[in-house]
């Protein structure tokens, strides 16, 4: 997801806090006039590609049976049970069909991530426009978004391991590995589009992986491509209770053509490439605390290791490039081999889009956490996932073909390979 780096083909994340306490069921009720309409992202749903991706994976049963069971809540009470329920229910839903667990229900390749995120949005579609007969405030409301969202991305099924010993006390103990992904996004440009690190993350959560430093447990979560969300702390609300007890995290997205990236520097700096509600914004990272705010952040990956290991047909680099304004000057230069002290961001390592901020957010709040010489942790960019060559064109195109799935799969399995390899060269660093 970077979008200004001139090297990618195409286009590509605070302040801490939760929403507010919903109030009671009697506070004043949404009238049809002041019904919130669905949102960018949510009317996409009405095009040919949203609605075939549903149908061809099973999913488009989701949004129409969370409708009725809104329909059925007489409470607020009762809502935010239903909510909370459903929302838990499809991500599991996606994560058992990408991996393998109960049936298909659609001829859709089991690997793909979308059907996730056009379900989510139906779902979600249907709570904005919901008008139930005991009245809804928006406060209410935008707490049942919450909670769906929230839910549906993974964010309250993060199960960690205790941390086991082997027999007679010589074993090594499992880690606890932490990964995020994305939605799909610059959708405007072709909607078909599928966001690999979402595909890793529904691929990866609650598998275990061998290393030579022993298993590994990986837990995961995807995020929207929204500026909003993340100004509003939704990457740190999600992450700040399992930073302090992982052995390593990192967070993922789909970055240039061709080649994986363990992005070195993270920038304080939104570059305003419109998201998937078509929002820009300019400016430095919103974050608590602002006047403590580094420009830069750095990855505490073994990337040198990570990038010398044979984990698949892509190239690895470990990528120091930086764009900044330097000290004293007014015009932004790119720097080869990271920033220069007093420097300004315009740019980190993976551009200044919403990857560059969740790995700028993340690796921030590890160091707030006082975990930055302990805690392994950063960001890495896949390559952009792309369809067959006879089938690239939006226009003309259809939603899957042999060389898409390939592509996306062989992804997947590069990036469980890099976690086994940076979570055995974390294991000897810290020995």
């Amino acid at each position: 997801m970077t979008p200004i780096r001139a090297r990618i083909s195409v286009l590509g994340l605070a302040l801490v806090a939760g929403l507010a306490t919903p109030a009671s069921a009697t506070a004043a009720p949404v009238t049809a006039a002041t019904a919130p309409a669905p949102t960018v992202e949510e009317r996409r749903l009405d095009g040919d590609a949203p609605r075939e991706i549903l149908r061809r994976s099973g999913f488009a049963s989701a949004a129409p049976a969370f409708a009725r069971g809104l329909g059925r809540a007489d409470s607020y009470r009762e809502a935010r049970r239903l909510v909370a329920r459903e929302g838990s229910a499809l991500w599991r839903r996606a994560v058992d069909r990408v991996q393998g667990r109960g049936p298909a229900r659609g001829d859709l390749s089991r690997d793909d991530d979308r059907p996730l995120y056009w379900a989510r949005l139906g779902m979600t579609r249907e709570l904005r426009t919901w008008e139930p007969g005991f009245g809804l405030s928006e406060r209410q409301r935008a707490a049942l978004l919450d909670e769906l969202e929230r839910t549906s991305r993974g964010q309250r099924d993060i199960r960690l391991p205790q941390h086991r010993t082997g027999s007679g006390g010589g074993g090594k103990g499992v880690k606890r590995v932490l990964l995020t992904g994305f939605d799909p996004f610059t959708l405007d440009r072709d909607i078909r589009i599928s966001n690999p690190s979402g595909a890793v993350a529904l691929a990866l959560d609650g598998t275990v992986i061998d290393t030579p430093d022993g298993p590994a447990r990986v837990e995961t979560a995807v995020f929207p491509v929204r500026w909003q969300d993340f100004a509003e702390g939704a990457v740190e609300r999600a992450l700040r209770p399992y930073l302090p007890k992982v052995d390593l995290f990192t967070t993922v997205s789909q970055g240039r053509v061709g080649k994986f990236d363990v992005e070195r520097t993270n920038g304080a700096w939104r570059g305003g490439f419109p998201d998937n509600d078509n929002v820009s914004r300019t400016e430095t990272v919103p974050v608590a605390d602002p006047a403590s705010q580094p420009q830069w952040t750095t990855t505490t990956l073994p990337y040198e290791a990570i990038a010398a290991a044979d984990t698949g047909r892509f190239p690895v680099l470990d990528n120091t490039a930086v764009t900044e304004i330097p000290a004293g000057g007014t015009e932004p230069v790119v720097r080869p081999d990271g920033p220069t002290p007093g420097s300004t961001a315009r740019e980190g390592g993976g551009g200044n889009y919403l990857s560059n901020e969740i790995a700028y957010r993340a690796t921030l709040l590890r160091d707030r956490l006082g975990l930055h010489g302990t805690l392994p942790g950063g960001h890495v960019h896949t390559p952009v996932l792309q369809f067959g060559p006879d089938n690239a064109d939006p226009a003309t195109g259809t939603v899957t073909d042999p060389a898409f799935v390939r592509n996306r799969l062989d992804i997947v399995a590069q990036t469980r390979a890099i976690l086994a390899v940076a979570v055995s060269a974390s294991g000897r660093d810290r020995s």
